[in-house]
């Protein structure tokens, strides 16, 4: 069932989204504003409530706890979340929090020990803000994708509003996936993404072939996930290129 959601703007502080995300329809960008007319900018759009927790709270109480012998941080995490999580039906406020949860996970001290060849402070920056945009897609606790916008598919996405070449996008890919497979990162996704009430699943099932991903809430199946995203994956990837044909 497709469902209404009325076009909504944020304003993020000391930062301004690339003006270049409006060839993405249904953005606008107006100097720190960004603006979102849902009708022309989702895919799918089946549910308007999300996961949140304020990330002073996740500063404050999540971000310092470390791991134990008799706890998990994943444990830790799940019962943080259940504690403090809120549903929230104004999609600004979630692209305000991720902004935060992604300003830390992509913060430039990261930097030395990347061990990617070439990456600067900008493509930190775009790592940020595209992965912003993708925290507004959802997968619901039954595990069908409700909320889909074409920042799902990170790689593509990146290509046309950035002009990036394809080594490069390949290298902020590896970025992306460092959140997975180096333990400190990983350590730091799983706080940090408690501010979006789960933590992040990536649709690439075996290699980094950049179908994206989405923070789902812990349970949530992921065997429907994975069918669902087959579904309309391609069909939705060629989507997003067509964008850039006329830029």
């Amino acid at each position: 069932m497709t469902t209404t959601l009325a076009p909504f703007t944020v304003e993020l502080p000391d930062h301004r989204f690339d003006p270049r995300w409006e060839r993405l329809p249904g953005i606008t960008v107006d100097g720190p504003t960004l603006s979102v007319q849902p009708e022309d900018y989702f895919f799918r759009l089946e549910s308007t409530g999300w996961r949140v927790i304020d990330w002073q709270t996740v500063t404050d109480r999540m971000l310092p706890l470390e791991e134990s012998s008799d706890e998990a941080l994943e444990q830790k995490a799940l019962r943080f979340i259940e504690d403090h999580v809120r549903i929230t039906h104004d999609p600004a406020e979630v692209l305000g929090i991720a902004w935060k949860v992604y300003s830390y996970l992509f913060r430039t001290e990261h930097l030395p020990t990347l061990d990617v060849p070439g990456i600067t402070a900008e493509h930190l920056r775009i790592l940020g803000e595209v992965s912003t945009l993708t925290a507004l897609n959802k997968v619901d606790a039954d595990g069908r994708i409700s909320v889909v916008g074409p920042a799902w598919f990170f790689g593509d996405t990146a290509r046309v509003v950035y002009d990036l070449d394809e080594p490069t996008v390949q290298a902020l890919d590896e970025v992306f996936h460092g959140g997975l497979f180096n333990e400190n990162r990983r350590i730091e996704s799983i706080k940090a993404h408690t501010a979006l009430g789960g933590r992040l699943v990536h649709g690439c099932q075996s290699t980094p072939s950049q179908k994206g991903g989405v923070v789902a809430a812990y349970g949530t199946p992921m065997g429907r996930f994975r069918d669902e995203l087959a579904q309309f994956r391609d069909q939705w990837i060629q989507a997003v290129r067509s964008y850039g044909s006329t830029t």
